[in-house]
């Protein structure tokens, strides 16, 4: 004893010259951390339950620190009074803690984590302040999930519903301000936006919090996110509910503020829940546990204990129940690496005395690197889950429960998780074990009950009441004045495309107050990219009119659902087509020409020898029988055959062939005389490649896109291109033709040449659309007119109104019919009658069959002798005649005398006789003796 003393008093002396140290064994019997709260708030007061309750179950755990006790310094902060709070925790970190849990106030959190990483103590944060970032302050350990991933489940939700715009009203502190602006950038990745977002002091008084909400009424948007604190959270929900402001139409969606206040609070007035019926909330992912059912259980007693019986244990209580642990699991495995705690004065803060701060007083924890490193560095399963922190300091696989406020209760509709990024009614720690399934398809949540006491989804805007007249472009038009113009006696606006839209305006739900903004001079067709550019840049709020929809131009606006199809086609002269000599040949293509010729000679054969054992006008001299089966084959396309068939096979497969001649004539007739007699164009243009590959002038209407499309798709020289801006510059050019200035072709959208065609007959279209577009109304990015417009469309279209319309402006004479004479060959293919040959050729094939069935049944009867030869011969042979031992009629008296059967009476065809005649199973007839 006597040395031990004076070696620690030099070894104090000596660590005095670099700093005045506090040095504590290696394992020292008490390790102090510490803790900033607002005990007077219920997240505060939760907190510091669980953080007694952890500290609790640690040092009644002898594996854990291995006897070593843990106890906790509490510092009470002001969060409302940023100052003050500043000061107070200032000054907390006076003390000697390895490490602080807490703050839960975004403002004080920013100041404690530039001390906490001078001091390298380790700040086990629970403030979801995304703005907080472990870059910045090493130090900073974030403990629950940030919001930038509760705004990302926010943005899921609102585009979930089809919202495109929101309301945002947030306290206007660190905390609200910072987690809107993750909001913002979260709708933005899903194409919606904030459109009004309005700030309150959190101290703010009653009249500052009426005048919120009523300019908030006035906006057009009726989704509203309110990110803010308990207590005046729940202040304007109050105010909100005696404005009309929870009912029908409105949509209100909070942040997990609420469910936290409502988890906690067991005895929340009932006036305070009736009023914040059909809200929306969030709460942090909780799986369920058995660490977390012990937690629950025991929480009532813990509460009791430390004079805050009136709470529940929330979201927060589990996520500060594991901060300490995870504490005392990196203290833990920090003294098994060897570490020691020790503390040393900052030589920077000698000189800064004075005052009540005493920042002299603070000192450096000198391992705080390495026990932040074992922080990092822990993996356990507590009440909240599990804890593990990734690369950026987050802790992995955060989650949220999509809470619907209900009755007295709330009731959860579905879960977002980071794992997928998506919306689901499974829980998230059921897809942990699958791969991410990102499909917006997959996506899912339970019915929800809206404000108002309504199941069916709001839709999350109205045109305000205080709004001003939209100002709507209409492009006045010099040409094809049917679809829209403008009125030179009246000035107003009408046209096909004018009643079209005011019928889609009477179809809404809500009055639009709207005036209408002729866009050009009437003397000459306007540019409608230009018009589609006061659009994007708000000079209008919106167009209407003939506006085709194009890829360029939905990228500076939206359109509505097209309210007629278009597509550009060609326009070409027309008149009578000159006849060739051999213009018989072109009814039919070259194959078909060749299979009705090979079938003429199939069926031939296939009568042929069906009919040769039995007929003799079938049979004789190789050469007689070759001119039979071609006279009898093409004999048959006039109906003029003169052999008799006298086979039933025969007459089967010739029944049907004689079918297919008659069709196959009729057609050939129909067509010819289509060719010879229907106008046709007189030009080398059949389609878009024609023009292509032509130097030839080519017309375009003033103000269409026709004009890019060719230039820019089709690769067309601009300098071939001639504007026209009228359908008599139209008629006129085509007639001129390219060699006396006019152009060879003019191309244009199919609304505007049907109607020019009903006028102008001898002009046709060439070929079909090559383009597949419609024509719709333009609104800026994101307008919730848009949308509503393209319903009523819709509707326009389903109930025949949208006809109605086109029929009174659009309605075509009688030069309409000419649109239909194109260009594409009046020729029949053999498609159109593959059907009738193949039933001819089953026909004579199964005929084929049947009959050297039989013969191969005869020849094995009759024949001793079998050769393949001999099997030939047999069937080339004529049909003997059949001796029967019974006549089947009885012949007369008188001719009981026989005569010799002849030669002649063997080789001569059979003739009906009246008597004596006996008919054999295959129809073939036979003489009797005479």
């Amino acid at each position: 004893m006597g040395i031990a003393f004076p070696m620690v008093l030099v070894l104090s002396l000596l660590l005095y010259t670099n700093g005045i140290s506090k040095s504590l064994a290696a394992r020292p019997p008490v390790v102090n951390i510490g803790s900033i709260l607002q005990l007077n708030s219920t997240t505060g007061g939760v907190a510091a339950i669980a953080i007694n309750a952890a500290l609790e179950d640690i040092n009644s755990d002898p594996t854990v620190l291995n006897g070593t006790t843990l106890k906790v310094e509490t510092k009470d902060t002001n969060c409302f009074d940023g100052f003050l709070g500043m000061v107070q925790a200032l000054q907390f970190m006076e003390t000697d803690v390895i490490a602080i849990v807490g703050p839960q106030c975004s403002a004080i959190a920013h100041i404690i984590s530039y001390v906490a990483n001078e001091l390298r103590v380790p700040l086990m944060s629970f403030a979801s302040d995304a703005t907080l970032s472990s870059i910045q302050f090493p130090f900073f350990v974030r403990t629950a999930p940030s919001d930038l991933y509760q705004m990302a489940a926010v943005a899921a939700v609102v585009d979930y519903n089809h919202w495109k715009i929101v309301t945002a009203i947030y306290v206007d502190d660190d905390y609200g301000r910072n987690g809107i602006a993750a909001l913002d950038d979260a709708l933005t990745a899903k194409r919606c936006k904030i459109s009004y977002k309005i700030g309150f002091p959190a101290n703010a008084k009653k009249s500052e919090l009426i005048n919120l909400l009523v300019s908030v009424s006035y906006m057009e948007s009726r989704v509203i996110i309110l990110h803010t604190g308990g207590e005046p959270g729940l202040k304007l929900f109050s105010m909100a509910n005696r404005l009309n402001m929870m009912g029908n139409g409105y949509v209100w969606i909070a942040t997990d503020w609420l469910s936290a206040y409502l988890d906690a609070n067991s005895s929340a007035p009932a006036e305070t829940i009736s009023g914040m019926q059909g809200v929306l909330t969030l709460r942090p992912h909780i799986p369920n546990s058995k660490m977390k059912s012990n937690l629950i259980s025991k929480w009532s007693r813990q509460s009791q204990k430390y004079n805050h019986s009136d709470l529940r244990v929330n979201t927060y209580g589990f996520y500060v129940y594991d901060s300490v642990w995870t504490v005392a699991r990196a203290l833990d495995a920090f003294f098994d690496d060897g570490g020691s705690i020790s503390f040393s004065n900052d030589s920077r803060l000698r000189d800064a005395t004075g005052g009540t701060l005493h920042l002299e007083a603070m000192s450096i924890f000198d391992k705080g690197r390495k026990l932040l490193e074992k922080i990092r560095k822990v993996n356990f399963t507590g009440p909240s889950g599990h804890v593990q922190f990734d690369a950026s300091g987050d802790l992995i696989h955060p989650a949220y429960e999509i809470i619907n406020v209900i009755g007295n209760g709330m009731r959860t509709i579905g879960f977002w998780s980071n794992y997928s990024g998506l919306l689901s009614t499974v829980p998230p720690e059921a897809l942990y074990s699958k791969p991410p399934n990102t499909s917006l398809a997959n996506q899912q949540l339970y019915d929800v009950i809206w404000p108002g006491e309504t199941a069916q989804r709001p839709r999350g805007w109205v045109f305000p009441s205080n709004a001003k007249e939209l100002k709507i472009g209409i492009p006045n038009r010099f040409s094809f004045r049917e679809f829209v113009t403008k009125d030179n006696v009246t000035g107003s606006m009408k046209g096909y495309c004018i009643d079209v839209f005011t019928q889609a305006l009477a179809l809404l739900p809500y009055p639009v107050t709207y005036k209408f903004v002729p866009f050009g001079s009437g003397t000459e067709n306007p540019h409608y990219d230009k018009l589609i550019e006061m659009v994007e840049s708000n000079e209008l709020d919106g167009a209407v009119g003939d506006i085709a929809v194009t890829m360029k131009r939905t990228v500076n606006a939206d359109f509505t659902q097209p309210f007629i199809e278009t597509g550009l086609v060609i326009l070409a002269p027309v008149k009578r087509h000159i006849t060739t000599s051999w213009a018989f040949l072109q009814p039919f293509t070259l194959e078909m020409w060749c299979v009705t010729g090979l079938f003429f000679l199939v069926v031939g054969v296939v009568v042929w020898v069906l009919e040769h054992r039995i007929n003799d006008e079938f049979r004789g001299s190789p050469r007689q029988q070759m001119i039979t089966i071609f006279w009898f084959s093409f004999s048959t396309l006039f109906f003029a055959h003169r052999e008799n068939t006298m086979s039933t096979l025969g007459r089967g497969v010739l029944i049907i062939w004689l079918f297919v001649v008659l069709i196959i004539q009729s057609s050939y007739t129909a067509s010819l005389t289509s060719i010879l007699t229907v106008q046709q164009l007189d030009t080398s243009i059949k389609g878009i490649d024609d023009l292509k590959n032509s130097d030839a002038p080519v017309g375009f209407q003033v103000g269409s896109f026709a004009q890019d499309y060719m230039v820019n798709e089709l690769n067309i020289s601009r300098s071939r291109l001639r504007a026209l801006g009228s359908p008599k510059e139209y008629a006129k050019a085509l007639e001129l033709g390219p060699k006396k200035g006019g152009v060879m072709a003019i191309v244009d959208e199919r609304p505007y040449v049907e109607l020019f065609l009903s006028t102008y007959c001898k002009i046709a279209v060439a070929g079909s659309d090559f383009t597949s577009r419609g024509w719709g109304f333009a609104f800026p990015r994101d307008s919730p007119l848009q949308v509503d417009l393209s319903t009523a469309i819709l509707s326009l279209s389903e109930n025949g109104e949208l006809q109605r319309i086109h029929d009174k402006w659009l309605k075509t004479g009688e030069c309409a019919a000419d649109e239909s004479e194109m260009i594409n060959s009046n020729q029949l293919r053999l498609e159109s009658f593959w059907g009738l040959f193949l039933i001819c050729g089953v026909a004579c094939v199964i005929s084929l069959l049947i009959y050297f069935g039989i013969m191969l049944r005869k020849y094995m009867r009759h024949e001793p002798k079998k050769s393949l030869r001999r099997f030939i011969s047999f069937v080339d042979d004529k049909e003997p005649p059949k001796n029967r031992k019974k006549r089947s009629m009885s012949l007369p008296a008188s001719s009981t005398a026989t005569a010799p059967m002849t030669a002649l009476d063997v080789e001569r065809p059979a003739r009906p006789v009246r008597n004596g005649s006996v008919i054999d199973i295959e129809g073939t007839l036979f003489f009797g003796s005479v």
